[in-house]
């Protein structure tokens, strides 16, 4: 697949590593080329390029939108995605607008990230996926086996989340297809309740009972 990401962080990184792995084309959208995404495409290797925001989110058969919660705006401007830019793209959203230290939601009363995501790329398959682990826990165990990561997603595009899925899949984790964005809120909600545990000092793992998988 042709995957663009914008942004530089360690998503960006640990993803596109994972990506081009799997013979994955990647393309890294800086800002104008900036020389952050020069050094990630010349780590990462096998092909992957510093492009232009508005071409790593052009002609892709996914983007990542690799960038913290509040660069969301700017990142997707200099991608011109108003413009209808990502009409049809699988646009995956690891956002997490939260408080830091404290897990409130910083969107308005009833509003997701996803959703205002959704408003800035008109035409875009938005895919919520979950933000709980750190971007080294999407990747791969070693020896290539599962890294036991379950990706939670919500979205309302049935083709745009089997492809996410196959790219959750790529990097070792297990795609959890949980129903459409109507609900995404909630998704973001359960991030702000765990980082909220955690820095209280509390484990988020013994806050969830477990529950065997049925059969």
């Amino acid at each position: 697949m042709r995957i663009g990401i914008p942004g530089t962080g360690t998503l960006a990184a640990a993803l596109g590593e994972g990506w081009s792995r799997a013979q994955h084309e990647v393309v890294i959208g800086g800002r104008s080329r900036d020389d952050k995404a020069e050094r990630l495409a010349e780590r990462l290797g096998r092909g992957a390029l510093a492009v232009a925001p508005h071409e790593a989110a052009t002609g892709r058969d996914a983007v990542l939108l690799a960038v913290a919660w509040d660069g969301v705006a700017s990142a997707l401007g200099l991608a011109d995605a108003s413009d209808g830019v990502l009409e049809g793209t699988p646009l995956i959203d690891p956002t997490n607008a939260v408080a830091h230290g404290v897990g409130a939601l910083l969107t308005g009363p009833g509003e997701s990230m996803a959703g205002g995501i959704a408003g800035l790329a008109p035409g875009a398959q938005v895919v919520k996926t979950s933000p709980l682990f750190p971007a080294d826990q999407w990747g791969s165990a070693p020896g290539g086996g599962r890294s036991g990561v379950t990706v939670a997603m919500r979205g309302d595009d049935a083709a745009a989340l089997r492809l996410v899925g196959e790219l959750v899949r790529d990097v070792g984790g297990t795609p959890a297809v949980l129903g459409a964005l109507e609900r995404v809120r909630q998704l973001e909600e359960v991030a702000g309740f765990v980082i909220g545990l955690a820095f209280a000092g509390f484990d988020p793992h013994l806050a969830v009972p477990r529950v065997p998988s049925p059969g």
